[in-house]
């Protein structure tokens, strides 16, 4: 995550150095995110017979040359490409990690595991800006994904150290995607995962490439004024929309 929206406080000096708008260097945060949404919809089928131990080593060590493309990446095409990587591995860990953390933790820890997770989420979103912004201020907006790679290294020989064999438990294919969609899936925990990280990663996506082009339009005081408008219209549906539901008290 820390990865993913590292361009965030970057996109200045990286239009500065490629020779494009900030708007299209923004849309490196677009890619990642679409490719997310996809990989997470489809690699737990794809992957359905392979060890999840080497399914997530591979998504770590996609990491690892996404972020070095990135930091060497001498035009916007490589640069894409780079993030692109970072879209399966980003879309491929999220749509497992759960069901992983699940089979690794004692059933009565499952809670404190995923919890885990999800704080890792948060921190990274709030340490990747100002990590970015500080590093690139320093040595250049290189250096911060060149410190996301060694950050990557070290995760990979962690995991390599540390996961045990782990099997694939369920056939998953693609149509379980549409058997476990608005429903409780205890059991089908991957397919689960890839669609709630596909939301995640749909509303990424579409605000970073509404919010580039809404830059190069509007500037920072277009891109707040938009997101402004969207949340009172949210907050106007859940109000309209939105209705307790009265469970009844079992006989």
């Amino acid at each position: 995550m820390t990865a993913e929206f590292l361009p965030a406080s970057l996109l200045t000096p990286m239009a500065t150095d490629l020779g494009i708008s900030e708007g299209m260097a923004g849309q490196a945060v677009t890619a990642t995110a679409l490719v997310g949404l996809v990989a997470s919809l489809l690699i737990s089928a794809a992957t359905r017979s392979i060890d999840r131990r080497r399914v997530l080593l591979s998504f770590t060590v996609l990491l690892i040359v996404a972020n070095l493309m990135v930091a060497f990446a001498p035009n916007l095409p490589v640069l894409l490409t780079g993030r692109v990587l970072l879209g399966i591995a980003l879309g491929g860990f999220w749509a497992i990690s759960a069901a992983v953390a699940m089979r690794l933790a004692p059933e009565a820890l499952v809670p404190r595991a995923l919890s885990m997770i999800v704080s890792g989420v948060a921190a990274a979103t709030i340490v990747a800006a100002p990590l970015g912004s500080y590093v690139g201020e320093m040595w250049g907006w290189r250096s911060a994904f060149l410190l996301a790679t060694v950050l990557g290294a070290i995760t990979f020989v962690v995991q390599f150290a540390t996961l045990p064999a782990m099997a694939p438990n369920a056939a998953t294919r693609l149509r379980m995607l549409v058997d476990v969609l608005a429903r409780t899936v205890p059991d089908q925990a991957e397919s689960a995962g890839g669609l709630l990280v596909a939301a995640i990663q749909f509303a990424i996506a579409i605000g970073a490439a509404g919010g580039g082009l809404i830059f190069d339009v509007g500037g920072a005081q277009g891109v707040f004024s938009v997101s402004s408008v969207v949340l009172v219209q949210a907050a106007v549906m859940i109000f309209i929309r939105v209705r307790p539901q009265v469970v009844a008290a079992p006989a």
